[in-house]
């Protein structure tokens, strides 16, 4: 019940609930990944579907997504301790010449509810510093983003560069934004377009967990 009130407060955005309830969980000797898997993430969860089907809006999903961050601080401790790790990290960025953010925003909050580590690296990002960060974080997943029709060509810099130092096989590289379509997507060698948030944090989710079973 404890967890199932987490849920409905994380999608109900009261954050001063969720970090109250992830508490009392903790206290009660509750398992961090049962907190985290059936509590915080099952509220996004539940957020991420309604955002799909129009159900709620982007301010519903920020202020659920809000609410989540505070829980997981709570128990980011607890997680470290007890070794749950996440499914796999994503690098994600707006490219070079698009200075955007809300769309990458929404991905990062629907990545973190599906169980993925996000490192945002903004807008505006230069080729290769995509490969560069993933590099260092050890991603698993490249996510662009792209509002600007005068900008998504610059996606395909971004994948030249990771061809030319011989690190494209290493990545999934997924591509959104509203002047995208499969059809560029696959034009420019990406593994994968997402329409919308909810979309790439579950394609995400499942081309990591194909990647490494």
């Amino acid at each position: 019940m404890l967890l199932e009130n987490i849920s409905e407060m994380v999608q109900k955005g009261n954050a001063k609930k969720v970090q109250e309830l992830v508490s009392q969980a903790v206290a009660e000797k509750l398992t961090a990944s049962e907190i985290l898997n059936d509590g915080l993430l099952a509220g996004m969860n539940v957020i991420g579907v309604k955002f799909k089907n129009n159900d709620v809006y982007v301010p519903e999903v920020l202020v659920a997504a809000r609410a989540m961050n505070v829980g997981m601080k709570v128990l980011e401790p607890l997680l470290a301790e007890s070794g749950v790790k996440p499914i796999g990290k994503v690098v994600v960025g707006t490219v070079q010449g698009d200075l955007h953010d809300i769309g990458k925003n929404l991905v990062i909050m629907m990545m973190k509810g599906a169980g993925l580590e996000v490192i945002d690296i903004g807008i505006d990002v230069a080729p290769e510093v995509f490969g560069d960060k993933a590099e260092e974080y050890g991603a698993d997943v490249i996510a662009m983003s792209a509002l600007l029709t005068s900008t998504m060509g610059n996606m395909k810099d971004v994948l030249s560069d990771l061809e030319n130092r011989n690190l494209r096989n290493k990545y999934i590289v997924m591509v959104g934004g509203a002047p995208l379509n499969n059809n560029f997507a696959k034009e420019i060698g990406a593994d994968c377009y997402a329409p919308d948030a909810s979309t790439a944090a579950e394609a995400a989710k499942k081309m990591i967990l194909e990647k490494i079973s």
